[in-house]
């Protein structure tokens, strides 16, 4: 704590500086999953055709722990850093994707009567009417990917040996240090209620 960004080697690091590896990873992680979730949430909500598609596939993937992600990660992406931060993606994903599938859908008929009236081109019609009445619930879908994305990275740095501060929680346990496991924990508590 005298020495939050300390950087001696690789083995002593400061809390500080772990704290924001695991930052990146999570904000990395959550940035990619926001960019796919919150598109894909507006097709799914406005096309029940895209519905009855991928609603089977996302039922599916959706409960699968985010450990069991790990070794696809790692196959696919060959590195632990990139591992972690495509767990983050894909477990921060789905609240995102389907709240915002959930406002888009249910759009009142009178709001879409509206569009029709006025003809609003398309781009008009999803700016003007679908984005703030969905907002809500794009914003909900992204605070509890957020949530997701931060319970997640101490179980990716843990399993993956990263540096971080889940990776420092679980080598502080293994040491027997209890303090610093406290320690730790408090921060990562601090860390999500910020």
């Amino acid at each position: 704590m005298a020495h939050p960004f300390k950087h001696d080697d690789v083995n002593d690091l400061g809390i500080g500086l772990l704290t924001s590896y695991s930052l990146f990873r999570v904000c990395a992680g959550f940035a990619l999953g926001s960019v796919v979730a919150i598109p894909m949430g507006f097709m799914i909500g406005s096309s029940p055709l895209f519905k009855r598609a991928f609603s089977p596939v996302i039922e599916t993937l959706r409960p699968i722990s985010p450990i069991a992600w790990i070794p696809i990660g790692l196959a696919l992406l060959k590195t632990a850093p990139a591992a972690a931060i495509f767990v983050i993606f894909i477990t921060s994903l789905w609240p995102t994707l389907i709240n915002t599938a959930f406002g888009v859908a249910s759009l009142p008929d009178d709001y879409k009567n509206v569009a029709r009236v006025f003809q609003f081109s398309r781009w008009k019609y999803i700016h003007k009417i679908v984005l703030p009445f969905a907002l809500p619930h794009i914003i909900t879908g992204l605070r509890l990917a957020m949530g997701v994305a931060w319970l997640v990275i101490v179980a990716v740095e843990s399993l993956n040996n990263l540096p971080g501060i889940g990776g420092f929680m679980w080598d502080s346990w293994n040491s027997l240090n209890l303090a610093r496991s406290i320690g730790a924990i408090l921060i990562i508590g601090l860390v999500g209620l910020t």
